[in-house]
């Protein structure tokens, strides 16, 4: 039987960006990639849509997958969740939210398994009307959660729901130590249908899930990807997606 794919919604790299490339391109991050095949699952990289106007993927592309994972990446445009531009805003591609918004919907409208990271689970919030902190720093009483784009991670422990999916993910853990952030957005209203399981010790939203019964979705504020190979603990978020994925009814 072959892999389970996983569509995997990617940046666009502008023109430069790689070195020796006479125009632009789409990626993501090879971590990404690499925890998926430790876990079984092949990744299919989805072009995001394009600037110049280009139409992006249809959502139907989804009947030809057997999961859905969002990726970090820029900011999501403000615009998205009704609030004004802020100036700490960065990397804000608006036809990547517009394609990655419909996928989050019609992934869960179609019962995918879906795993969101970092800007993923920004995303996801987004797409069920949540809203965000546009800048953690301005948010009092918040502890560093890393810079994006380069800048230094955050690794902090994250406290987990008893009895929620990613308490069955990590096992009898209790919390997920050492994870790796680098966000300066957060989850600030949750979006319809999904609930908050795990937090940093400020309080700050570090992962939402749908119940028990729903879609299998599982979104992290963190990093697992960056240090899965090493660590069974970020890997197991992984495993446990693919574990579901195999499960469903979706695998052909």
């Amino acid at each position: 039987m072959p892999a389970p794919v996983v569509a995997v919604p990617t940046y666009h790299l502008a023109s430069g960006r790689v070195s020796k490339w006479l125009a632009g391109g789409f990626a993501v991050p090879e971590a990404y990639v690499n925890a998926l095949a430790r876990a079984g699952v092949a990744a299919a990289l989805l072009p995001a849509a394009q600037p110049m106007g280009i139409e992006g993927i249809d959502v139907d592309v989804l009947d030809r997958f057997d999961g859905v994972l969002l990726v970090g990446g820029g900011d999501v445009a403000p615009s998205a969740y009704g609030a004004p531009a802020d100036p700490h805003n960065y990397g804000i591609e608006a036809e990547r939210d517009r394609q990655e918004l419909a996928l989050a919907r019609a992934a869960v409208d179609r019962g995918l398994p879906l795993l969101a990271v970092c800007r993923g689970m920004q995303l996801l919030n987004v797409a069920f009307g949540g809203t965000l902190h546009q800048h953690l720093p301005d948010v009092t009483g918040l502890l560093p959660h890393g810079v994006p784009a380069g800048g230094p991670p955050g690794v902090h422990d994250v406290r987990v729901e008893p009895g929620s999916r990613l308490s069955q993910v990590v096992g009898d853990r209790g919390a997920v130590v050492a994870c790796t952030s680098f966000h300066h957005q957060g989850v600030d209203a949750i979006g319809n249908g999904l609930v908050a399981t795990g937090w940093t010790d400020d309080g700050l939203v570090e992962a939402l899930e749908t119940p028990p019964g729903d879609s299998w979705v599982l979104a992290v504020q963190w990093h697992p990807e960056m240090t899965a190979q090493d660590d069974p603990g970020q890997q197991a978020i992984f495993d446990a997606f693919a574990e579901q994925i195999r499960a469903s009814a979706h695998v052909r």
